[in-house]
């Protein structure tokens, strides 16, 4: 077959019948992937006054920007958030703050949501802040906590703002407290602290609520593994989830157990004796008595005037630990330790200098430069 002639035949017969299906358009040129009229623009810096009165006018989307202030690392927007939180002191104080911990799997996430639905039906107004755990690895978070409370993240009444740790408890717990001073200013008047987990991050939480809520399952072994002192000591109130359908007798009985275990822990300075619930989040049942004992242990504390004494001594608690993480950037941050570290540091891992030497090392290099 010659198909050099097929084609000279095809050519012809195109050239006489211009409008035959066979004819092949031309088309249209590649249109361009971004479009070439838009035009980037950035998002206006709010001013101090825009951020304060966004806040005292309870506009949570302002709200939320100046957390985000509080939370950067950078030195500018450092300076703002510490100027915006002064001006909103005075308008603070006024709420109840509760941290709420709990083993893994306990159901924080499903209990704040069911509490905080039932709450707000009171109209009372709750922020809910969560410190969700950084990896090791990576530094990201999943900051999960909007997915698994969908139902309060919808009331209006409510503000959910989940925190990476990021690797630095005692910089998270500072950003967390400076964060209840602009909920409070715009007006939520119950605070709720979830933590990262049984572990360090109590003690941190503990020393910024004015009531500590422990959260425990039954049925997982042996409930005495879960009474740890030093994390028992620190609970007001203990409740025992998932108390519904089989589960409800092994919630009964580690309510007993717990209760029992806390009367041997000497009397806080609260005078308050720690009180032990069950509930179901699920079924909803028992969140009234668990509230109602939040309720009780508030109008006690106010009443033997621990509540303002603990506050206080929060206070001065936060003064030094600012003092701290202060000297401790400056010492970070000094150009002479920047460029000395370093090589300091290989002297340690090549075991050439003793890590106490090599810190008082760099601590005289500080000091003899400022």
């Amino acid at each position: 077959m010659d198909f050099t002639k097929i084609e000279h035949y095809e050519n012809e017969y195109l050239d006489t019948h211009h409008d035959s299906a066979l004819a092949v358009t031309t088309g249209v040129e590649d249109q361009p992937t971004v479009n070439p009229y838009f035009v980037r623009k950035r998002k206006r810096k709010l001013t101090t006054d825009e951020y304060v009165e966004g806040i005292l006018n309870r506009n949570i989307t302002i709200l939320s920007q100046a957390i985000t202030l509080i939370e950067s690392n950078n030195p500018d927007h450092y300076a703002q958030a510490q100027e915006i939180i002064e001006r909103c002191l005075p308008y603070a104080g006024n709420s109840v703050r509760i941290g709420i911990t709990g083993v893994p799997g306990a159901g924080k996430s499903t209990f704040i949501e069911a509490v905080g639905n039932m709450i707000t039906s009171m109209h009372h107004r709750l922020a809910v802040l969560a410190i969700d755990p950084s990896s090791e690895r990576s530094g990201g978070s999943i900051l999960g906590d909007k997915t698994r409370m969908e139902s309060i993240c919808n009331n209006p009444d409510v503000f959910v703002r989940p925190s990476p740790s990021a690797g630095s408890l005692g910089g998270v717990a500072r950003k967390t407290r400076e964060t209840v001073v602009l909920c409070e200013a715009a007006g939520f008047d119950v605070i709720f602290i979830e933590t990262v987990g049984v572990g360090q991050s109590e003690t941190a939480v503990h020393s910024m609520v004015d009531m500590f809520m422990m959260l425990q399952i039954s049925g997982a072994g042996d409930e005495l593994q879960g009474i740890k002192r030093g994390i028992m000591e620190m609970a007001d109130i203990m409740v025992i989830t998932k108390a519904d359908g089989e589960n409800i007798h092994k919630a009964n009985l580690a309510k007993v157990q717990y209760q029992n275990a806390l009367h041997l822990f000497p009397v806080p300075e609260s005078g308050w004796s720690a009180k032990v619930f069950t509930c179901s989040s699920v079924e909803k049942t028992g969140l009234e008595e668990v509230w109602s004992g939040v309720e009780d242990y508030l109008e006690h504390i106010k009443r033997n005037g621990y509540f303002e004494s603990h506050r206080n001594e929060q206070n001065k608690y936060w003064m030094y630990e600012s003092i701290n993480e202060a000297l401790k950037s400056s010492f970070y941050l000094n150009p002479e330790i920047e460029s000395r570290i370093a090589n300091v540091e290989q002297r340690v891992l090549d075991a050439r200098l003793s890590s106490f030497i090599a810190a008082k090392e760099l601590l005289d290099i500080y000091f003899n430069n400022k």
